[in-house]
């Protein structure tokens, strides 16, 4: 079957976060634009997915509805068979978000004060769930040689060691620089939590988001010990655009880090998931492989276009590696402008709604990360807009 990945689905008039900031950012924006900011999708959902819908609310009652266990041995099912990952149906905590899930596991494995450890630039809702619970940020910055970027194990184990902290909040695959880190990292950072009993949180939401070449590996398959020490979330929002659905599977195979999760859980005020959005992620998980075969393709298609168009028509600015999800992290530092500025020129004179490296962290001062999941006609005239505005920028 091929889908529709050519479609652009205007949301204005749907309440969409992104689209409604491209408004707010430049009311005056051409109506053709799209934003390539916040990691969703403009593009037509499946025919299984509305399909199934459809004929699941037909019958359903829309009242208190709790997680089937269709539903529970569909995501074990799903994690077998994508990441060799084997878990049980009581391993699954179910939330309505994953950053909903940082806030509880940050309050929930660390006390008021304590610092929290992040590798930075990173996701930013990391900071925010850390800040606003009343801890510190500790962060230990990525190493970026030529572009590529790796872990500063040294770093991350002099402040793991510190006596406040207990908790590093970690990204794989890493939004937003794109490292899909391999197995050999991966256990670098496990031997350095446990040695120093450091509790890890793994936000892998983009774990089904793999290119050609590059491998995942779920953090808590290291070993049974790593599975002990280690909380993972997952969701099928990134996988299959479900983000509006609130559903997100929290893996805990630890039964005491799982009751603790559930305990703050239930302080914090969550009781339930909604009765549409686990339908949603099991009729995907069930049926949704085709769909997300063509997606990759599609990533992959977008990236190529991207990296070959910024190499010939703007070899200023510089890409990093994309290896998993489909955020692109560029480097725009040669165009010698503050963040404020280089903003600002995108929104106005590109008329590019990207999301700005510097929200990520000091690391991505003079940096911005694209969502390439769009169409690629949609891509190429955003290209086309950035290098026209660069051409008559550098000509002034």
């Amino acid at each position: 079957m091929t889908y529709d990945f050519k479609t652009t689905i205007n949301r204005l008039s749907q309440g969409s976060a992104k689209w409604q900031q491209m408004i707010e950012l430049n009311p005056e924006i051409q109506e053709e634009v799209v934003p390539y900011s916040v990691a969703d999708v403009d593009l037509p959902h499946p025919p299984e997915l509305i399909n199934g819908l459809q004929e699941y609310i037909q019958e359903m009652i829309f009242g208190y509805t709790g997680l089937t266990n269709t539903y529970l041995e569909t995501v074990v099912n799903w994690f077998e068979r994508h990441h060799q990952w084997k878990i049980s149906p009581e391993d699954i905590v179910p939330s309505p978000g994953v950053v909903s899930a940082l806030f509880n596991a940050v309050k929930a494995y660390t006390r008021i004060g304590d610092s929290v450890l992040i590798i930075s630039p990173v996701y930013y809702p990391f900071r925010n769930a850390i800040l606003k619970s009343g801890r510190q940020v500790l962060s230990s910055s990525l190493l970026e040689i030529e572009g590529e970027y790796t872990i500063d194990f040294t770093d991350l184990e002099t402040k793991a060691s510190q006596p406040d902290v207990g908790l590093l909040l970690f990204c794989s695959p890493h939004n937003p620089v794109g490292r899909v880190w391999k197995k050999e990292e991966l256990e670098k950072v496990d031997e350095i939590c446990r040695k120093h009993n450091v509790i890890l949180i793994s936000d892998e939401i983009h774990f089904d988001l793999i290119l050609p070449g590059h491998q995942h590996t779920v953090f808590s398959t290291l070993s049974p010990e790593t599975s002990k020490n280690t909380v993972v979330f997952t969701a099928p929002s990134k996988t299959f655009n479900l983000a509006g659905l609130q559903t997100a599977n929290v893996i805990i195979t630890n039964p005491q880090l799982r009751q603790a999760f559930i305990d703050q859980q239930s302080r914090d005020g969550f009781h339930m998931l909604n009765c549409i959005g686990p339908k949603a992620c099991e009729i995907m998980y069930q049926h949704g492989d085709p769909w997300l075969k063509e997606f990759l393709a599609l990533s992959e298609h977008n990236r190529q276009l991207f990296t070959e168009y910024i190499t010939e028509h703007l070899p200023m600015i510089k890409l990093t590696p994309l290896e998993g999800t489909y955020l692109q992290w560029f480097d725009c530092r040669a165009l010698q402008m503050s963040d404020e500025d280089l903003d600002s020129f995108l929104i106005k004179d590109c008329q590019l709604i990207l999301d700005a490296g510097h929200i990520f962290g000091p690391e991505g001062s003079g940096y911005q990360r694209i969502n390439l999941a769009c169409s690629t006609e949609k891509l190429q005239a955003g290209l086309q807009r950035l290098k026209t505005a660069v051409s008559q920028h550098s000509s002034n």
